[in-house]
């Protein structure tokens, strides 16, 4: 008797000491290590990981309502944002949900964090040896050849089958990002005191456009005024990555050669996270972050714009991208417009993290941020440099609630630019308000490039700007730069200059712009008919009348979009 009790009570502290049984199904997986990585091997037993849930949120089509409700004109709800706990009432997950998931990490003697106010991510960290148990994974080591850098991912994991419906995805897991590479910049003589275009309320374009970018042509281009904003709690900030640094002595001599009108002490705050640092040593100032503060500063004359500095202390697995958005989501007064010169290709961040991130998208332009993304500079190869068949989508262009700024080139006529990246998303589909102008371009190209793209997906760019050959000072010498990049702080900038004058009307921010810009705000913009954006080898795809895969509805007019705003 003694000896029986002895085993019973052996076997009840067996129980309460491993977790429960359950019958697990595989999530995610990738089929194979994409180009750019190699396997190196196993990772070691004792790493730590520091990994990330996403719980499935509870109403994210109750939020597109709402979002497509407070963004489009002729809504009766159009402008009535909502605010952040509102916001987060949507994105929080079912309270089963929750539940279910926290059980099973208890049952795993795994301590999480909530690290969302929404409750729809949570955080742990373990050592990959129970990290593999966990997730029935293996995760490896992993590098990325053209930077040396190393990751731990594995290319496949499993979940027990009674959370499926509860928790999303587990991250970093199967997600491979390259780190992010800046632009080539030309460094051309330097001439102090550039003479700026005469006569800026002049819609002549001065000839030496042709050949160099500076504020004053963009202002005679696009009818940009030069008149200071006047509403301080207006907004616009700059998205940070990659150890680009935004220098404000730069700054004073981009303004002092090209924004003579313009005080040149004039200079921006900083925002800082994931261990983010600006420091101001001229040689360490970076070519990105040089453009996105000299094209807004110095194109949204007076607008307080903030750079928002992101870190190597993350591990979101995506350089801060995740990151961002979610710090972003907690702000009570999140800036009414974020501009982002950075982004990916669709096979790199996968259809759940894409997800993910799109429908965080969502959330902030619910509550007023217009959201833009530089398109990508490799056509529809994407940022793919291996040769490609199959077209590359970029993200987070493809997401159907941010607006993807494409480039141009040429003065009279303005054409695509042929490093334009557009498509069609892999992922997203069409959304809407995209349905009549994208289904007319895909009637009038016809079978060209069929099978090569999914055309069911969202269509981008949305709209496209000047982004060849942009002047800018970084590291105290003037050069030019090229790239969807330069477009897009200047369609910012334009966005923020009209919420200026809307806030002194009384009028809340334009926030999600997709909606306005292909119905009322079509008519506010420059069709762009001539040029293609090649890649895997091909022509890719043609610009036409009307919304097209190269330069999106067109190009901007601010004069034209006061007046559709009912601001003149």
């Amino acid at each position: 008797m003694l000896a029986l009790t002895f085993l019973l009570a052996g076997f009840a502290a067996a129980v309460c000491a491993n977790p429960t049984a359950r019958s697990m199904r595989v999530h995610e997986t990738k089929a194979e290590v994409p180009p750019a990585f190699q396997l190196i091997g196993p990772a070691a037993p004792d790493t730590v990981l520091n990994l990330r849930i996403a719980l499935v949120r509870g109403d994210l089509a109750g939020l597109e309502k709402v979002l497509m409700d407070v963004s489009t004109p002729s809504s009766p709800l159009y402008g009535q944002h909502l605010t952040k706990e509102e916001a987060n009432a949507f994105m929080a997950p079912k309270p089963e949900s929750a539940s279910a998931v926290n059980a099973w990490l208890k049952e795993n003697n795994i301590t999480v964090t909530k690290t969302s106010s929404a409750g729809d991510w949570l955080s742990f960290s373990v050592p990959v040896s129970k990290a593999n148990d966990l997730l029935e994974a293996e995760f490896s080591v992993f590098n990325h050849t053209d930077s040396g850098k190393t990751i731990i991912r594995t290319l496949t994991y499993s979940i027990p089958s009674d959370l499926q419906g509860h928790l999303d995805f587990v991250h970093p897991t199967v997600v491979f990002a390259r780190p992010f590479k800046g632009p080539a910049f030309n460094v051309i003589p330097h001439k102090d005191k550039r003479t700026p275009a005469d006569n800026l309320t002049s819609d002549a374009v001065p000839a030496s456009c042709q050949s160099e970018i500076t504020p004053a042509c963009l202002q005679a281009l696009y009818d940009i005024p030069s008149i200071p904003a006047r509403i301080s709690s207006n907004q616009l900030a700059v998205s940070g990555f990659n150890r680009m640094f935004a220098n404000e002595q730069d700054l004073q001599i981009f303004l002092s050669n090209f924004r003579t009108d313009m005080d040149s002490s004039t200079t921006f705050s900083t925002q800082l996270l994931d261990g983010g640092e600006n420091p101001q040593v001229l040689s360490e100032s970076g070519i990105k972050a040089s453009i996105d503060i000299q094209y807004t500063v110095g194109i949204a004359t007076g607008v307080p714009t903030t750079f928002i500095s992101v870190g190597d202390d993350n591990s979101d697995g995506i350089n801060g991208f995740l990151d961002i958005i979610d710090f972003l989501l907690e702000e009570n007064n999140p800036p009414q417009v974020l501009t982002t010169s950075y982004g990916f290709d669709e096979t790199e961040i996968g259809g759940a993290l894409g997800n993910n991130l799109c429908s965080a998208y969502m959330a902030l332009g619910a509550v007023g941020t217009s959201i833009l993304f530089a398109s990508g500079d490799g056509g529809v190869a994407g940022g793919e440099l291996a040769p490609c068949t199959t077209f590359v989508p970029t993200f987070p262009s493809g997401c159907p609630f941010v607006t993807s700024v494409g480039g141009t080139t040429g003065i009279a006529p303005e054409v695509g630019a042929g490093f334009s990246s557009g498509g069609f998303s892999s992922i997203f589909a069409r959304p809407d308000y995209q349905v009549g102008p994208v289904g007319e371009y895909l009637n009038d190209i016809g079978s060209l490039n069929v099978g090569r793209y999914n055309r069911n997906g969202r269509g981008y760019p949305d709209i496209a700007l000047h982004a060849i050959n942009t002047l800018i000072s970084t590291q105290g010498v003037i050069g030019q730069v090229s790239g969807t990049s330069c477009a897009t702080p200047v369609m910012a900038s334009i966005i923020a200059l009209l919420n200026d004058q809307r806030a002194a009307q009384g009028k809340g921010p334009l926030g999600f712009l997709n909606p306005f810009l292909y119905t009322t705000g079509a008519a506010a913009l420059t069709d762009i008919t001539i040029g293609n954006n090649p890649g895997c080898n091909s022509n890719g795809f043609p610009a036409r009348q009307g919304w097209d895969a190269v330069t999106g509805l067109g190009t901007p007019n601010f004069k034209a979009l006061q007046a559709v705003l009912g601001l003149v």
